[in-house]
Parts: C-alpha cells; structure tokens; sequence
C-alpha cells in the first residue's frame, strides 16, 4: 500500500500574512511541517500542493515535491484532490500546514488503520480535558458508534444533557475533540469533492459534514497527540520558542 502525505498551503492568511514562509529558528513553517511528515516511516512521499508560486518555488529549493493547483478551492481537501490526481500513491494523508510540531507517530498510526479494507476515510479525535473547551465554538466535537464510525460532528457540544444545567454536562459524559488531520483511499477522495455543499455543511461550516450526508462513513480514533497550530503571530511566537528550546537542549523538533 502506497501512502502520500500531502500539505496544502495558501500563501494569503488573514491573521497571518504569507503564513507558510513565516521563519520558525531558520526554517519556515512550510518546511518544518514537511520534515516532520518526512520522519514517518513507510511513506512513498511528502508533498506541498499549494497555490502560489512563490510557495512552489520555496519548496522546490529546498529539495522537497510540491505541486501547483487552482486558486479557485474552497477547502483544503479540494486541493489535495487535484494534486493527488497526478500522484501514484493509494492512501492520501492531509497534514495542516500549519502544525510545524505535528509528532510522526501521530501520522503513522492514522496511516496503519488503513490495513483494514473497509475503511475509507479516517480521522483521529482526542479527550476533551477541560471543561470550557466542551462550549468553545471553535472547537469541534465527533460522536461516534461503537465501531469508530462518527454519528456527528459539531461545534456545539454533543452529547447534551436535556435535564441539566450546562455546568454540569462536563461530569456526565467523555466529550472528544475533532483533530484535524483526514486520510482517504484514493478514490474516495476523488469522488467526495465532486459532492454538493448540503444543509449541515452550510450550518456548521464544517465540509466533513458533507460526506456524512452522502453516505460515506469517517472513521474516528483516538490520539494521545496534540499539536500547536499557528493562526496568529502569538502563536509563531510561541511556536519559535519551543523550537529553540528544543533545540538547545538538543532534540530535533
């Protein structure tokens, strides 16, 4: 089974101007998320589908595969679609472009549910362990059946208890939070970006929605691993700054 990585990447950010070319300790964020993805094992690749050339050309320079694709997608899933379309690959991983932290064995283990046939998409899910993120809006929450099959996912919090007071919710039930990384077989990712936008899609502004509405099922498993995004330049900042201690006490982030 062939496995790609792929990592999209605009250059325009609203809070982050020109975002994957930000420095982090001398490397740009774009590259750092591309060596982490590089340390997984059993990968046929890592790949930048981007919209930019300036991305492209930063890539390339490096050493490392991008490939150029429309301007015009709305979603990330979009682009790694088009570039998959050109990759000889089986599975197709999309790592954030802006987790330059993301840990491999977090990569690996959602890349080895692919040993079972069935599955078609996946995706991973963590604990919720503090209770106000159970109401956090940007924060998405997944139920799922006892197979790792999501019934929902949403940005409110599920599940509710109808007879209690929010304050309360927290002690009652193991709320997980949606990580964002996805892998699809290669001809599911074909065919679920050829699909309409549907109600749920439209009302939580969540495209996983989606596929769920058409049928497919996204597989969920949990994770003990959670990244660093960077969204904003507080977050470079905090990002630069666990790079350098890393490195100063003489890990590889």
């Amino acid at each position: 089974m062939k496995i790609a990585l792929i990592v999209p990447a605009r250059l325009h950010s609203t809070r982050l101007p020109e975002k994957p070319l930000a420095d982090i300790a001398g490397k740009s964020l774009i590259i750092r998320v591309v060596e982490q993805g590089l340390k997984c094992r059993n990968i046929t690749g890592v790949w930048v589908a981007t919209d930019h050339e300036s991305i492209f050309e930063h890539v390339r320079q490096a050493g490392y595969q991008a490939v150029m694709t429309s301007k015009d997608h709305v979603s990330g899933t979009d682009r790694i679609a088009e570039a998959a379309s050109s990759i000889d690959a089986d599975v197709f991983i999309n790592i954030q472009g802006d987790e330059p932290l993301i840990h491999p064995r977090q990569i690996e283990d959602l890349a080895a549910v692919f040993q079972n046939q069935d599955i078609q998409i996946a995706t991973q899910m963590n604990v919720i362990r503090q209770p106000e993120e159970v109401f956090d809006y940007n924060k998405v929450k997944v139920v799922t059946d006892i197979y790792h099959k999501a019934l929902y996912f949403s940005r409110q919090a599920i599940p509710a208890f109808r007879d209690l007071p929010y304050k309360d919710w927290f002690a009652q039930a193991v709320y997980y939070k949606h990580v964002g990384i996805y892998a699809f077989r290669k001809e599911a990712l074909l065919k679920i970006t050829q699909l309409s936008t549907g109600f749920l899609e439209k009302a939580e502004s969540l495209e996983q929605l989606r596929w769920l509405e058409n049928g497919y099922h996204v597989h969920c498993f949990l994770t003990e691993y959670e990244s660093v995004g960077v969204d904003t330049q507080e977050d470079l900042d905090k990002v630069n700054a666990i790079v350098r201690m890393m490195e100063n006490q003489g890990f590889n982030p």
